[in-house]
């Protein structure tokens, strides 16, 4: 059986890590590159950094931070914000990045997909889907950190995207973001049953079991996580020792 992932995400915001509830009202969590080194100490699988405002702000990935924080892990790195081109993820693979995560500007522009799967293998392209439910039942995409609103059906997206070449998908609900109500099982589980490739939950994790829930009833491969690792409200290696209590088979 494969290992379930636990993977910290670092929200980065003119270069400091930051946190919010639904997107939105965010506060600062410290330094990027001391969180980064201390959950790769602590057992994390992976971590993913997201500089949240690149694409608004029509500016490139923070790289020389990329860089910093590549010397300090010795994990799995994914990179997402900003990214729109091969020469963008030439550039942040030369700088640390394993797997690099795009949104808005593969959904404006899909091909990008396939040509970043031809160059770089879908092993490297993580897609970001962030979803909203809205009152008619359907879970929408949005673009641009969550300020955009498409009339795109997040399922649909999801297999277009898996269908040109992503080899994972990173899901987060906005709805459930920074709220510490636990993860939205239903997008995830439709996903995760529906796709042939791994689907990272996000938005939502306050409790541990919470992440059990994720993993048993929604059959998620991993779960990102934010403020209750960067507010050591629960430790890594703590969450992990309890889901191996719970028959959930990590790495310890």
């Amino acid at each position: 059986m494969l290992t379930k992932r636990i993977i910290p995400c670092l929200d980065i915001k003119d270069g400091r890590t930051v946190k919010g509830v639904n997107f939105e009202s965010l506060r600062d969590a410290g330094d990027p590159v001391e969180l980064g080194a201390l959950y790769a100490q602590q057992g994390a699988d992976e971590l993913v950094f997201l500089d949240i405002t690149a694409t608004n702000e029509k500016r490139k990935t923070l790289r020389e931070l990329v860089n910093r924080i590549s010397h300090h892990i010795n994990i799995p790195f994914t990179v997402g914000g900003g990214i729109s081109s091969v020469e963008d993820v030439q550039l942040l693979l030369q700088n640390g990045a394993d797997k690099i995560s795009v949104n808005t500007a593969a959904f404006n522009n899909p091909q990008l997909i396939r040509s970043l799967e031809k160059e770089f293998g879908s092993q490297c392209v993580v897609l970001a889907i962030d979803t909203r439910l809205e009152a008619d039942g359907e879970w929408y995409v949005y673009l641009n950190g969550g300020r955009v609103k498409t009339e795109t059906r997040c399922i649909d997206w999801a297999k277009k995207g898996v269908e040109l070449g992503a080899g994972e998908i990173l899901l987060t609900s906005m709805n459930h973001d920074g709220t510490k109500q636990g993860f939205a099982l239903d997008i995830t589980r439709t996903l995760a049953t529906q796709l042939p490739v791994p689907v990272i939950a996000s938005g939502g994790g306050g409790t541990m079991e919470h992440f059990v829930d994720v993993f048993h009833n929604a059959h998620a491969d991993a779960a990102l996580a934010a403020s209750i690792f960067h507010f050591k409200e629960i430790g890594i290696p703590d969450l992990k020792q309890y889901l191996k209590e719970k028959d959930i088979e990590v790495r310890l």
